[in-house]
């Protein structure tokens, strides 16, 4: 038997108008999220929460679980443009400040301006996301790395697609693998500057 098809947004705002409505709905549901968790969550507490008709939430939403969808995606695209503001767009960065960069925003789960995605979110995932959905945020990732070490004109020769390749499924695989597992005793900042300190290894040992 066919599994149920995943809930997802019914549509993207295109407006100044819409695009403020659905933000406004995202932070009313990590507010409630944060405080009362999944189960807390209902379309009808995330409109009070907002100031909105349910009717208006529902022209977005059909459910919880497509604002958990939305929600997932509106993480991964808020990354995607950091990346692309911090890393690829500067044109005055040296390369290893550039990468630095690239590695801190990849890795780091708790980056501040960042939506927030924690484990229990994590666990969720599941609910909302087809395989086809993760392979579209790596592939769009990995253009963002190609795009920033092409950007890195005086790193010379450059490094091939495989080695880029692989650092970034280092650095976003332990991101996540983290999430999920919650080490004990974890410096964060630690960790993430191991991660920078093993790319740059690697770069400058070709």
């Amino acid at each position: 038997m066919p599994a149920a098809p995943r809930s997802k947004p019914l549509k993207r705002p295109t407006q100044a108008r819409g695009k403020f409505t659905v933000q406004a709905i995202y932070d009313a549901f990590v507010r409630i999220w944060t405080a009362h968790g999944w189960e807390g969550v209902t379309t009808r507490a995330v409109a009070l929460e907002t100031g909105i008709a349910v009717g208006t939430l529902y022209d977005y939403f059909p459910d919880k679980e497509a604002l958990l969808s939305g929600y997932v995606r509106h993480c991964v695209e808020a990354l995607l443009a950091r990346i692309d503001a911090e890393v690829i767009a500067l044109t005055d960065l040296a390369w290893r400040e550039r990468v630095q960069r690239l590695v801190r925003l990849t890795c780091d789960a708790q980056l501040e301006g960042l939506p927030a995605f924690d484990h229990e979110m994590l666990m969720l995932e599941h609910r909302v996301a087809e395989p086809k959905h993760h392979r579209r945020v790596y592939d769009e990732l990995a253009a963002r790395w190609m795009q920033a070490f092409a950007a890195c004109e005086d790193l010379q020769p450059p490094p091939s697609p495989t080695t880029i390749h692989a650092l970034l499924t280092a650095a976003w695989g332990g991101r996540r693998y983290r999430l999920l597992v919650q080490p004990l005793n974890d410096d964060r900042d630690d960790w993430v500057g191991e991660m920078q300190a093993m790319v740059m290894a690697r770069l400058l040992a070709r």
